[in-house]
């Protein structure tokens, strides 16, 4: 257990909260949870037991926000599975890709592609409102796992930050899904890739065990709250919360390739 003033251990435990209920309800919730812990925790730790401790903690949410979409909303979860299988593999080649890169290139390139998101979601407002398509034929299928899996699973893998909300989008426009039902989707997607993630922090060694407990308890909290309150309020609530996620991701890309 790091050695963490009780102030700042309360702070941490509401931010892990708060990143459970934004992350259940759309993605995202990394935007607060990570940078928190590179505040709250000791300066002297190193990044990797940041990282690997944030998967552990995520890792419990994702799966609770999953658990509680799964019993009320229409999720294929074999879809669901096969695309997270997909987005593990392109995570891993996008790690390898970053190795050999800067990714600071990528970050003006990315925010673009938001503002362009969130002028269409603005512009569109029955985009993701109409209930799901039941029956998605197998060439949308594919593409999900192309898109979805492979394409957003690599950009996890290279840059990182958004990647539950880019899932969000992705899989209501390809597998044409209400907002709610993708958001379901996505957390499944996002359990096989944080799997993969915490597995490898796990295995070299660098993930806080018990601290990452203690704040698991409370992004669990808020993340079975954020399903049952997208569940609860429908897609137009998850719309409104979708654009705020977006404008934030844009906000915090830009302090870091400008201001930091």
């Amino acid at each position: 257990m790091p050695d963490i003033p009780v102030l700042v251990l309360v702070l941490l435990c509401l931010a892990a909260l708060a990143a459970g209920w934004i992350d259940a309800v759309v993605g995202g919730g990394g935007l607060l949870l990570l940078p928190a812990l590179l505040l709250g925790l000791p300066a002297a730790t190193p990044a990797a037991y940041t990282l690997g401790t944030n998967k552990a903690i995520a890792i419990v949410g994702t799966g609770g926000a999953a658990l509680t979409y799964v019993r009320k909303a229409p999720v294929e979860v074999g879809t669901a599975v096969r695309i997270g299988l997909a987005a593990l593999a392109g995570s891993s080649a996008g790690a390898l890709f970053a190795a050999g890169m800067s990714t600071e290139v990528l970050k003006p390139v990315i925010m673009v592609v938001l503002l362009a998101v969130a002028a269409f979601v603005i512009l569109r407002p029955a985009f993701g409102t109409a209930p799901a398509t039941a029956l998605v034929g197998r060439r949308r299928k594919l593409a999900a796992i192309g898109l979805a899996g492979l394409g957003i699973g690599f950009y996890d893998g290279l840059i990182g930050p958004g990647t539950g909300t880019f899932l969000v989008l992705a899989l209501t426009a390809v597998l044409r899904l209400d907002l709610v039902t993708a958001s379901a989707t996505a957390k499944i997607v996002n359990c096989c890739t944080n799997a993969g993630a915490l597995a490898t922090f796990a295995w070299q060694g660098t993930v806080l065990w018990r601290f990452a407990a203690l704040l698991a308890v409370f992004n669990l909290a808020g993340a079975t709250l954020g399903a049952r309150t997208a569940l609860k309020q429908g897609s137009g609530f998850v719309r409104v919360v979708l654009l705020t996620v977006v404008f934030a991701l844009v906000a915090n890309l830009a302090y870091q390739q400008w201001l930091a």
